[in-house]
């Protein structure tokens, strides 16, 4: 019924082409814009449309409207910088239609995507036992992972879970939808410590969150100490290092991340910092039995899936069953570039952070407001309002030179830049700075 167009498959893929090939890719793809209010006028019918002019539509109308979060000139929240490897990859995922939920159906999928995962568990020095899945992005891997720890809890009337004031809003959101009420900690410095922890916890709390890279400026947590605490107290620990748990490549950051170990349940994006698209966010357990005895879905129709004690289902792991491959594109560029090249590209960036403070530091009209841990700056230009930076920010945008976004840090209205991406030029970074003179 839907029958191959052989001219529909060189449209789209010329399209493809023409996208890889731009180098560097623009914040803006022309200047970022409001699609007109007519643009999609037509376009849901009876009769379909002509594929050249629904593509037509979608490059001249809709893509203006886009920004580009792959763009070395990206440094707004968290960007994410995929390599081509993994965009071409993602390509074949989409166009094999390659399932991602069960050992029946995709074995091969399965097995590539558990290697990828024992890499990164083995980053977090994690036994041999760990294993979990890959899902859409934190939301869902924090919601997963604290929906096991609530339900492997010790007796609890009405069990909390421990965070802090620096968590990452997903958590938060999690415990809503858990119906868990949270036990804000206080951070010191802006980290959770485990005596901080140690001095707030109450006997209802089973589990506790910490942080391997705040969002917000890029902070690991007392990872160990929080650890010793969660031992202690007999709390799960689950580690959000969504973001920052990639620099765990790197060797001389390894020691800001000591006690990641003794996590029960930890999260990694390699769409945030290890170079893979959208969506996808790792979700590992210390014992993903436990995980797989709360969070497998039951069904008579689904009993064939499950009757191999060896099998190994990623429908299991997280709240979801049907599932796309969205390890395999990192699998396949992590293949193909090896892992000294991720090492190298994540200690540019690393080290263009570092740089950027240095010029801040400099430059007799800004200030640092903090030296950074690992690849986000925070900085101000004195005497300049919210309102400054969002002129400084906008206008960087108008004239497409970077997308920049401002934050708050101790209560007052701060320049934020996020690097992730390996080729984002200290020479760009020069240009953003030298932009707040006036």
């Amino acid at each position: 019924m839907f029958e191959p167009d052989e001219r529909l498959t060189e449209l789209l893929v010329e399209f493809c082409r023409r996208r890889l090939a731009t180098a560097p890719v623009r914040v803006g793809l022309g200047g970022v814009r409001t699609p007109r209010a007519s643009a999609l006028d037509g376009m849901l019918c009876e009769g379909g449309n002509d594929p050249e002019r629904v593509l037509r539509v979608f490059e001249d109308e809709l893509e203006a409207s886009i920004f580009s979060p792959d763009s070395p000139d990206y440094l707004a929240f968290i960007p994410t910088a995929p390599t081509k490897a993994s965009l071409l990859f993602d390509m074949a995922v989409s166009a094999a239609s390659f399932p991602g939920t069960s050992w029946l159906e995709a074995a091969g999928v399965v097995a590539a995507e558990n290697q990828a995962l024992r890499f990164l568990a083995d980053l977090a020095e994690l036994p041999a036992g760990a294993g979990g899945c890959f899902v859409s992005g934190g939301s869902i891997a924090n919601l997963s992972a604290l929906f096991v720890a609530r339900e492997h809890a010790r007796p609890v009337a009405r069990p909390r879970i421990a965070v802090s004031d620096e968590a990452h809003p997903s958590v938060a959101l999690a415990l809503r939808v858990l119906g868990v009420e949270p036990l804000v900690v206080p951070t010191d410095d802006h980290r959770l410590t485990g005596a901080a922890l140690s001095e707030a916890l109450v006997d209802d709390v089973v589990a506790v969150v910490a942080t391997a890279g705040t969002t917000n400026a890029g902070l690991v947590d007392d990872l160990a100490g929080i650890a010793d605490v969660a031992h202690e107290r007999n709390l799960w620990l689950h580690v959000d290092g969504a973001y920052g748990a990639a620099a765990l490549l790197v060797p001389e950051l390894r020691g800001r991340f000591r006690g990641i170990e003794r996590a029960d349940s930890l999260v990694v994006n390699p769409h945030k910092w290890l170079f893979a698209p959208f969506d996808c966010a790792a979700l590992l357990y210390r014992r993903p039995e436990l995980a797989r005895a709360v969070l497998t879905q039951h069904a008579s129709y689904l009993d064939v899936m499950h009757t191999d004690a060896d099998e190994w289902n990623p429908g299991d792991y997280a709240i979801h069953l049907t599932r796309r491959a969205r390890g395999l594109p990192f699998w396949f560029s992590l293949a193909v570039h090896g892992t000294s090249r991720y090492r190298e590209a994540l200690a540019r960036t690393l080290s263009t952070a570092r740089r950027c403070a240095r010029l801040i530091e400099d430059a007799p009209h800004l200030e640092l407001a903090r030296e950074p841990e690992l690849s986000v700056v925070l900085f101000r230009r004195p005497g300049w309002e919210a309102d400054d930076y969002r002129r400084w920010s906008e206008r960087l945008l108008e004239e497409q030179r970077a997308l920049v976004s401002p934050t708050v840090w101790e209560g007052a209205p701060t320049a934020r830049l996020a690097f992730l991406h390996p080729d984002t030029s200290i020479e760009l970074v020069a240009e953003i700075l030298d932009a707040m003179r006036t």
